[in-house]
């Protein structure tokens, strides 16, 4: 059974930059899709960005062009670099494993982390 663990999570002020891992046991990240999602207070669990088996990655609209997913198969770890980030984008961020991945989406599986927090704040 896979294990998804989250680390990287903090407070940063506003235009400050984290990066996130996942790191899983149990199952590796290239033979599977995989996910970052976000809990913001008041809204539903929201997909912020997912990646391909193959390495391609999409990523949710407010993300763009600021958030970037890679992976390392060493280390069996998959990381989401933030950057520019204000405080729409705090909350707590999971990783999900085992998911399907479509050109525009990502439908979580079965497998989550227990959550890591970003709060991005003055």
């Amino acid at each position: 059974q896979v294990q998804l663990v989250e680390s990287g999570g903090g407070l940063v002020h506003p235009g400050g930059s984290l990066t996130l891992s996942c790191t899983a046991s149990g199952s590796l990240f290239r033979d599977h899709h995989m996910g970052w999602f976000r809990d913001v207070q008041g809204e539903r669990r929201q997909l912020v960005a997912a990646i391909a088996m193959g390495g391609s990655a999409l990523y949710n609209g407010p993300v763009k062009g600021r958030f970037f997913l890679s992976k390392d198969h060493t280390q069996n770890k998959v990381f989401l670099q933030m950057n520019d980030l204000n405080p729409d984008d705090t909350g707590t961020y999971y990783c999900n494993s085992g998911g399907n991945y479509y050109y525009t989406s990502y439908k979580p599986g079965d497998a989550w982390g227990r959550g890591t927090q970003v709060t991005v704040s003055e």
